[in-house]
């Protein structure tokens, strides 16, 4: 296959188009409390602030990524920024709590319509020796927007006011849709049946769970909503599952699920992003209410992990075309779950050793994995699939994330309050947030080391229990994520084979156009499958 032209330029586009969401989703933390001073927005509004984005951007990925499959992947992904940035002049020019979360219902609306183009673009435009590469890139990207976004939006806030970590979207936007328009040619699949109950089913159960994971540790079974979004959520994903093994044009093929690869390394992703969503969670804390660390010296304390991160990034990159991705996902998951370990050392009276030897060890860690897993993956799904796989890819780490910070937290909150003295007030007991309040109005300084040593006693448990789940991804990808390039695109043709049956062709196509969506499905069967 001839490579196209200008597909590094592309994979700027589509890391730009990446960054704006991840950078957009980390500096609204530091923003947090000035926007509510300013507002005068309860919790219950912040709440939403935070949580509109994160639902409607669940429940809309993988509807966004079947779509971009069937419309057109630069289309919809183009729709995408122009919904986000429009979004976001909203979000900047707010007066109330009601707009603000507006916006931010829009903003996942359009931020669920970019991120699955962005990596169904990549796997398109890149073949299988250089799409470790991309992939690397498109993840060190990510990582930047991740470990940067609370220190950029720090210095916005500290210059300009609270909207300007909105207004900073709307060039990169910009910047990313003409990019587009110049760079990008149209792809799509081969047109299929569209599947609207499997759309419905998907947004409901997929919301709910994350409406679920989110309140689980607020308010426990015992509240009638927790109830009723858990309730949703299982009937939702269960139904869907169901429609989709049924109905003669799925939206999800379940035949992807019986590619051993593609299972093998969805579930990895999932037990991986598990413990990399507790992880900022708990460090976080501690960095800022053990440490006295600010938002944006929270953010710098990351920076080594970034920079390992980077790097490994690279390194990675060079090695998947020799070693395969089996063994490199297997290498980064041990070397994280070591971090882990060193991290669940960490005390009070710690300097900052232990904690940047465990940043480089998780952002090695994570360089090497995490493009492997993320290969290995869609590698295993057919082209004609790109924009529903990459959905997949998305929907996997979102639950994965939401996950840990659900089980990790109450791991941390349990340990929390079984670690604190008997004799320390109830309130405290609860959180270490009201621990330390009450230590400054009582100025008592045996209740603030009291609560700092059961948060760290408590962090250490909750490591533990991440470094667990990455060796339990890491066994995961030894044994599924295995078989040469000849063996996996066997096993993806055959998947094909059966997916290729029930494509039904367009009635508005010629014949000679008809025949040729057909040979596509078939042909498609060459994508690797991963090793």
């Amino acid at each position: 296959m001839e490579r196209h032209p200008r597909r590094w330029l592309i994979l700027i586009v589509l890391c730009l188009s990446t960054l704006v969401l991840v950078i957009d989703n980390m500096v609204l933390t530091v923003a947090v409390p000035p926007l509510a001073e300013d507002l005068k927005a309860s919790p219950q509004d912040i709440q939403w602030i935070i949580e509109s984005y994160m639902l409607v951007f669940a429940g809309l990925l993988l509807p966004a990524g079947s779509m971009s499959d069937r419309f057109g992947r630069r289309r919809i992904m183009i729709i995408g920024l122009a919904a986000f940035g429009a979004a976001s002049v909203l979000a900047t020019w707010a007066d109330s709590p009601e707009q603000l979360i507006l916006a931010r219902v829009l903003m996942g609306v359009g931020g669920a319509l970019v991120m699955p183009s962005t990596l169904s673009i990549l796997i398109t435009v890149f073949d299988d020796e250089e799409r470790p590469k991309a992939i690397a890139a498109w993840s060190a990207v990510a990582m930047l927007g991740l470990v940067g976004g609370p220190v950029l939006g720090g210095a916005l806030i500290a210059k300009f006011w609270w909207g300007s970590v909105f207004l900073i979207n709307i060039p990169i936007a910009a910047l990313a849709i003409i990019a587009a328009l110049i760079l990008m040619d149209e792809s799509k699949g081969p047109w299929r049946k569209a599947d609207p109950v499997g759309m419905v089913l998907s947004m409901v159960g997929m919301a709910s769970l994350v409406w679920t994971i989110n309140e689980l540790p607020k308010d426990g079974l015992g509240h009638a909503s927790t109830q009723i979004s858990l309730a949703l959520a299982v009937v939702g994903l269960v139904a869907f599952a169901v429609w989709e093994s049924r109905v003669e044009s799925p939206m999800v093929p379940p035949s992807l699920f019986r590619n051993r690869v593609f299972t093998g390394a969805s579930f990895s992703l999932v037990l991986l992003t598990f413990a990399n969503g507790g992880l900022m969670l708990v460090l976080t804390q501690y960095l800022q209410y053990v440490l006295d660390y600010t938002p944006t010296e929270t953010g710098l304390a990351f920076t080594p992990l970034a920079v390992a991160t980077l790097v490994f990034n690279g390194i990675g990159a060079a090695l998947i075309p020799k070693t395969g991705n089996r063994i490199i996902a297997v290498a980064g998951l041990l070397v994280i779950a070591a971090g882990f370990a060193v991290l669940s050392t960490l005390s009070v009276g710690d300097g900052w050793g232990p904690l940047i030897a465990s940043m480089l060890l998780m952002g090695a860690g994570s360089g090497l994995a995490m493009p492997a897993v993320i290969a290995a993956l869609m590698g295993a799904v057919p082209e004609e699939h790109a924009g529903v796989g990459s959905a997949l890819n998305d929907t996997i780490q979102q639950a994965g994330a939401a996950l840990g910070v659900a089980v990790l937290g109450a791991v941390l909150s349990g340990t929390y309050t079984g670690a604190m003295p008997d004799s320390a007030p109830e309130q405290a007991k609860d959180s270490i947030v009201d621990a330390l309040a009450i230590a400054e109005q009582t100025k008592d300084d045996s209740l603030l080391e009291f609560a700092r040593q059961a948060f760290s006693d408590a962090m250490s448990a909750s490591f533990l229990a991440g470094a667990a789940g990455v060796v339990g991804a890491a066994v995961l990808a030894l044994f599924l994520i295995k078989g040469g390039r000849v063996a996996a695109a066997e096993e993806t043709a055959g998947t094909d084979s059966e997916q290729s049956n029930s494509a039904q062709p367009d009635p508005e196509q010629t014949g000679s156009e008809q025949a040729g969506a057909v040979k596509e499905v078939a042909g498609s069967g060459a994508v690797e499958a991963g090793r």
